[in-house]
Order: C-alpha cells, then sequence, then structure tokens
C-alpha cells in the first residue's frame, strides 16, 4: 500500500510547490499593476508565504531524496553515507529532476527576498520557477515510468494537468490571504479588490478546469485504459481515484457557487445595500465566501493526499506497488 513516510513527503511537495506557483501567478491575473506596486498587506502577506514555502520545499525534496536513497539502500535515514545518495542524484530521472526541483526552489527564495522592489517581474519568476519545480514531481510517478512516444505525452499531459492545479491552489490560498478578516480591512481598498479579483479568476478558474479535466482523462487512459476500468476499480489505486473524483466534483460545484452566487453578493456589498440582507452584507457575504473557501481548500488537500497515495501505487489488482 506503499511507504506512508514517502507519501507524507509527496503530499508536502505537492501542497507546498503548487502554492509556490500558484500564489506566484495570482497577483499577475488578479491585482493590477498599480495593486501590485502600492504597499499593501496582499502582496506584503505573499512575499512572506512565498518564503516559507520555498525553505520548506527545499528542506521535504531533500529530505524526500534522502528516505528513498535510503529506502533503496535498505538501511535508515540517519544511517545513510553521501555515495548512495549522490549516485541516486546522478544516474536516475528522479535526481536529475530533483536537482532541477532545487535550482527552481533556490531561484524562487532568492527573488521572493531580493526581488520584491519589482512586484510583476518576481511575481512572474516566482510563478514560473515553481511551475518548473512542480512539474520536476512528474518523475516521481507514473508519467516518469511509462516509456516511448506514450511516455512523452503522459508527461506533458501531467506537467499541464499539475499546473493547472496549482494555479486553482494558489488562487484558493491567496483569496484566503486576501480575504482574512484582519487584512481586508486593513486595506482601505481591500473588500473592493477581492469582490473584483474574485471575478477576474472566473475566466482564469475555468480554464483550469478544462485543462485538468482533459489532461485527467488522457492520464487515465494512459495510466488504466478505457478498457480495463472495471478491473482497476477493483484495486486501492481505482478506489482512490474514485474517491478524487469525488472530491472534484465537490471542488466544482463549490467554485460555481463562489461564481454565480457568493462573488455577485460580495460585490453587491461593496456597491453599498441594506445592510440587513444577507447577501449585501459586507460582513456575511465576507463569512460566506470564507467559509466556501476553506471547504474547497480542504478538499484540495485531501485530493493531494490521495494523488500522494495512489501515486505510488498500480493500478490493477495483484500487482506490486511502484
Amino acid at each position: 500500500m506503499g511507504d506512508p513516510v514517502l507519501i507524507g513527503i509527496r503530499f508536502a511537495l505537492y501542497a507546498d510547490l503548487m502554492l509556490i506557483a500558484g500564489l506566484g501567478a495570482f497577483p499577475l491575473f488578479a491585482l493590477t499593476r498599480s495593486e501590485r506596486l502600492a504597499p499593501q498587506p496582499m502582496m506584503a502577506a505573499i512575499w512572506r508565504a512565498e518564503r516559507w514555502l520555498c525553505t520548506i520545499g527545499l528542506l521535504v525534496s531533500t529530505l524526500g531524496m534522502g528516505v528513498l536513497a535510503a529506502s533503496m539502500q535498505g538501511v535508515g535515514i540517519l544511517s545513510l553515507e553521501f555515495q548512495p545518495f549522490w549516485d541516486l542524484v546522478r544516474e536516475t530521472d528522479v535526481g536529475t529532476a530533483w536537482v532541477y526541483r532545487s535550482a527552481a526552489l533556490l531561484l524562487a527564495l532568492a527573488v521572493a527576498i531580493w526581488m520584491v522592489r519589482w512586484p510583476t517581474t518576481s511575481a512572474a519568476v516566482l510563478a514560473g520557477a515553481g511551475s518548473v519545480a512542480v512539474a520536476s514531481l512528474v518523475w516521481s510517478g507514473h508519467a516518469g515510468a511509462t516509456e516511448g512516444t506514450a511516455g512523452t505525452i503522459h508527461r506533458i499531459s501531467d506537467i499541464l494537468h499539475m499546473i493547472a492545479a496549482a494555479v486553482w491552489v494558489g488562487a484558493i490560498g491567496a483569496f484566503l490571504l486576501l480575504i482574512s478578516p484582519r487584512r481586508v480591512r486593513d486595506w482601505p481598498d481591500g473588500l473592493a479588490v477581492a469582490a473584483r479579483s474574485l471575478d477576474r479568476f472566473s475566466l482564469v478558474g475555468t480554464v483550469c478546469v478544462l485543462i485538468i479535466a482533459v489532461t485527467g482523462l488522457i492520464n487515465s487512459q494512459l495510466i488504466v485504459g478505457a478498457e480495463n476500468i472495471g478491473r482497476s476499480l477493483g484495486s486501492p489505486y481505482g478506489q482512490l481515484l474514485l474517491a478524487k473524483l469525488a472530491l472534484f466534483g465537490l471542488m466544482l460545484a463549490l467554485a460555481a457557487a463562489n461564481r454565480w452566487r457568493l462573488t455577485p453578493a460580495l460585490a453587491a456589498a461593496v456597491a453599498g445595500g441594506d445592510a440587513e440582507d444577507i447577501d449585501t452584507d459586507p460582513d456575511a457575504a465576507l463569512a460566506a465566501m470564507r467559509r466556501s473557501l476553506i471547504i474547497e481548500a480542504l478538499a484540495a488537500l485531501a485530493i493531494l493526499a490521495l494523488v500522494a497515495w495512489f501515486g505510488t501505487l498500480e493500478p490493477f489488482v495483484g500487482a506490486d506497488a511502484a
């Protein structure tokens, strides 16, 4: 059923790296240039979060390589010698991916520390470096083991799948930062910016959903195949995949409610209205949006945990774990 330690590390990396890429992308599509340039609590919160996330990502990624090398050598992590670790880095695709991931995270950390005076450029570099780091995880899953032309298609599809997911996950995290009770009031125009940025995300979010859906179908065909769906559903892999799809459906329902009900309610509250009407009371509108985003974030984390788990499993009953 997979090594719990490796699964935990995979989950931490998925969540951490997707937040790095997604939070970096958020100011580019959700905030105007003047909002990115003006000193305000939202951008400060993003830079602070990025520094922590990059640092954690470097530590967890290195720990993951150490645990993998120790597992392959049949020793504990504290007994691992440098040479087996270095051999894994030099001689495997997983090791090469780790090198690129580490370089991307170091670049992202440097940008988050020293380039905050150029927020647009910094956000673009963070989004790009974070996307490279996210893409490097492809080589530690099923796509990395697929050979030939099918392997190339699988890896490209999986990279697009995870980057689209990263933009969505990062946006959820950014909106939770933006509409936190303290921050939205500290920023004079915070409420108006929150309403407008939520509305602007609708197009980006739709594109992300389409990419996730299409690439998900491609990945499933390459891993399982339409003719083997029934067989796969009898395995832990297939059952976890079903749970993931159910959670994805929940996220879609929440995103639809945000787009068509809660965001207009927040916009109406910004424009002014009857404060006793829950649809136009700013505090009520913010509280409803916050609850929805928290549930959506929990669903996203549950999906990442499932992906970290079934990425270590074979899709059919009786197959050995990858």
